[in-house]
């Protein structure tokens, strides 16, 4: 009885997850489609998937500090999801710049990747959240042993690599990008204190 009651809970908060991580694009397609977007509709489409990515990507970071301190383990079912959609929102951001922003204009886009700041360190996250994905799932996991959680604390480096795109891509407006950034450097510390406690 105890089990089919887990189980229920587990479906029940990754059905809430899937539907949470779901509502930002959904409501982005609303204001497409009633032409609510403003003046640059394509900026701001590039502009709300990165916050979003961003979003997902440290509530993701924020799960094992989470479970640790609250000792919800069930959580842990769902840091996989988060993750993925970390990974999906980075790629609709990345495709919208390359197909809607820049028209698929290769060569502007190649200097863009490798001249301006902001944009090489935001691709190169994106980079480094590839073979995280990839790598993902079960069999991955059995496959790469102790080494995919070495593999997957590079997710630590692309958000990193994330929030700094953010801070240089504003320019002026820096508030948000800080606070994104408070709330990185607060779990990180969290989960180094956790595994030296641990130690």
């Amino acid at each position: 009885m105890v089990t089919v009651a887990r189980k229920r809970r587990v479906l029940l908060l990754k059905l809430a997850t899937w539907i949470l991580a779901l509502s930002p694009l959904g409501w982005l397609v609303w204001l497409t489609f009633t032409r609510q977007l403003g003046a640059d509709g394509v900026d701001t489409l590039l502009h709300r998937m990165g916050d979003f990515t961003l979003i997902i990507l440290l509530a993701t970071l924020a799960i094992t500090p989470l479970r640790r301190l609250t000792g919800w383990n069930i959580l842990i079912r769902i840091r996989r999801i988060l993750g993925l959609f970390g990974f999906f929102y980075l790629s609709l951001h990345f495709f919208i710049y390359v197909v809607l922003d820049q028209t698929l204009d290769w060569e502007f886009i190649l200097e863009d990747l490798t001249k301006r700041p902001y944009a090489v360190v935001g691709f190169a996250a994106w980079l480094l959240l590839i073979p995280l994905a990839v790598t993902s799932t079960r069999g991955w996991v059995r496959r790469l042993g102790k080494r995919w959680q070495k593999l997957h604390k590079l997710v630590y480096v692309a958000v990193a690599l994330g929030l700094l795109h953010f801070y240089w891509q504003v320019k002026a407006d820096t508030l948000w990008p800080l606070v994104a950034a408070t709330v990185y450097v607060v779990l990180l510390t969290l989960r180094l204190r956790q595994r030296t406690n641990s130690n």
